[in-house]
């Protein structure tokens, strides 16, 4: 019986060809890596980098579609929520650092990309089909409309590269967004500093992106005490994401 996709889960289901090869050829799976598929689905990407690399874990909230995969040989299910899996203990039980790859469902790929940063340190790489759009954020540059809080978040911690565009067609049902792949890779030696209060400082910084920083984070950094320099005549998407790190680890 076919399987219909979920609205609740966000299930679009990839169905190019062409666009499959590609993504696998971007991620490269080897035989004896620890490889992770977040949303398996219908199994698009599971089956190609499956037979690459002989064994797989996929994590999968449909009941429906975890069953089928528990039947299939070579692949390990785990039935839950993504934003639920310990991956620190996926980690631990590999030995190894992981890989991580999936069609992320649109509605809550960013608490999955933030999921997953206090684990980049067991990651090798990760590949995931996101919106376009969210793709774009994740690796803009300082001084356009893309970039912000999500950009810095994730590029303190991770070289971020958009591999491939996807258009709606390639998928089953097709969404009403045009989708990209992104390659994130953690850095090898990431600044030291409290990830938390990075995330209020940038999160203060962008809270009102139009106005200079003295309306917002100079007024936050005064609250603190803070009697470093930090110049607050800038609008927040002016400002580096080495400066947003050097002010974290300064405070």
């Amino acid at each position: 019986m076919a399987h219909l996709p979920r609205k609740r889960f966000g299930q679009h289901f990839l169905v190019d060809h062409g666009l499959i090869d590609a993504i696998v050829r971007e991620i490269a799976p080897r035989p004896g890596q620890p490889l992770i598929e977040i949303g398996p689905g219908l199994g698009a990407l599971t089956q190609p980098v499956l037979e690459r690399c002989g064994a797989l874990t996929v994590i999968e909230l449909d009941r429906d579609l975890a069953a089928r995969w528990r039947q299939r040989q070579g692949i390990t299910v785990i039935e839950a929520d993504v934003l639920t899996v310990d991956f620190e203990a996926l980690a631990a039980t590999a030995g190894a650092p992981l890989r991580l790859v999936g069609n992320l469902p649109y509605n809550i790929s960013t608490p999955i990309l933030f999921h997953l940063l206090p684990v980049a340190g067991r990651v090798l790489d990760q590949h995931f089909m996101l919106q376009k759009e969210v793709v774009e954020r994740m690796a803009a540059s300082p001084g356009g409309k893309d970039f912000g809080r999500l950009s810095v978040m994730l590029q303190w911690r991770y070289t971020i590269e958009s591999v491939l565009d996807v258009p709606p067609e390639a998928f089953d049902p097709p969404p009403r967004v045009d989708s990209a792949v992104v390659r994130m890779v953690p850095l090898a030696t990431p600044p030291v500093l409290d990830e938390h209060r990075l995330s209020e400082l940038v999160t203060v910084a962008f809270s009102q992106r139009r106005k200079l920083l003295r309306h917002t984070l100079g007024r936050w950094l005064e609250g603190r005490g803070f009697a470093g320099t930090f110049d607050v005549q800038r609008r927040a998407e002016e400002v580096p994401v080495t400066e947003y790190v050097a002010l974290a680890q300064a405070l």
